[in-house]
């Protein structure tokens, strides 16, 4: 996964990991595991809130994605 906004050089060094943790939450939720994989995104969405907005706004997007997927979830109306 890469930010198409903003060029690998000029990201923060976090970024690479950034990019790994997601790919792994998303496997995560794909092997059956979204509850956990929300909450994981979750508590990366809460630590980066308010130090880095583009990096909260990609894991907020991946937690609104798999919360979808969620047991219990509601369908959303179109």
């Amino acid at each position: 996964m890469t930010d198409a906004v903003t060029p690998a050089a000029a990201r923060p060094p976090a970024a690479p990991l950034d990019e790994i943790l997601l790919a792994s939450l998303t496997a995560l939720a794909a092997a059956g595991e979204v509850e956990e994989a929300c909450r994981l995104a979750g508590r990366v969405c809460a630590i980066y809130r308010t130090t880095d907005a583009a990096a909260w706004n990609r894991y907020n997007v991946l937690l609104h994605r798999l919360a979808r997927k969620a047991v219990g979830a509601h369908p959303v109306a179109t």
